[in-house]
């Protein structure tokens, strides 16, 4: 069970965590999930440079260490990078000390602050440790790319109808999700292309325009 569209009193139950990017202009804040993965993340990295969009990469540390070729791909055309721990910790069934030194290990690999939680799991120890040290990304839009009981116009659907200004929305450059991923991103990126948004990666400005935001609304 997941939420396509996270609820905003969801969002304001953790206000330090970083749901959307408000923002006056037609910006939409695109997240991978789970690379990099040679078979998926250069085909993903191609879709983008069609529309000169940018994106934020949640990487796994183990592989980063297994494919620093694509990773440094990622870095080279522009995108930024997050870490998404080293091992794809579930932190709901993951001891403290144990979820924390692999976060660590993941970001020493990825050497940024940026953080989300795999599944979107952390206890309550977990996030107050966590968002002292990182900035922890959370999301408005879920796709559902990983979901095999839905069928691709769904997922498009899912998108399509639940991104606005500022979303931050989550698709995996994942083998899992790669047949959603090859017929929902193209359609994805000429749909809000054609609309005249633009893709952009998150940032320090951005992210703090958001915080800012949330704690004063």
């Amino acid at each position: 069970m997941y939420l396509v569209k996270t609820p905003k009193f969801i969002q304001k139950l953790f206000p330090n965590f970083h749901w959307s990017i408000p923002t006056s202009e037609k910006s939409i804040y695109l997240t991978f999930d789970d690379g990099p993965i040679p078979e998926v993340t250069p085909w993903v990295l191609d879709q983008l440079s069609k529309y000169q969009a940018k994106a934020t990469f949640f990487c796994v540390g183990d592989n980063v260490q297994k494919n620093s070729e694509v990773f440094q791909q990622v870095i080279d055309q522009g995108h930024q990078v997050g870490n998404h721990t080293f091992n794809h910790y579930n932190g709901w069934g993951t001891e403290s000390i144990n979820y924390f030194h692999n976060v660590r290990k993941c970001a020493r690999m990825v050497q940024s602050d940026l953080f989300r939680p795999p599944y979107g799991r952390l206890t309550p120890k977990q996030a107050q440790f966590l968002q002292r040290h990182y900035k922890i990304i959370m999301w408005d839009v879920l796709s559902g790319d990983f979901d095999p009981s839905i069928s691709n116009e769904q997922c498009l659907k899912n998108v399509l109808t639940k991104t606005q200004s500022g979303s931050i929305v989550v698709f995996h450059d994942s083998i899992k999700a790669f047949d959603k991923v090859q017929y929902v991103l193209p359609k994805f990126l000429e749909h809000f292309h054609k609309q005249g948004y633009r893709f952009e990666a998150l940032s320090p400005s951005n992210l703090s325009r958001a915080l800012s935001y949330g704690k004063s609304a």
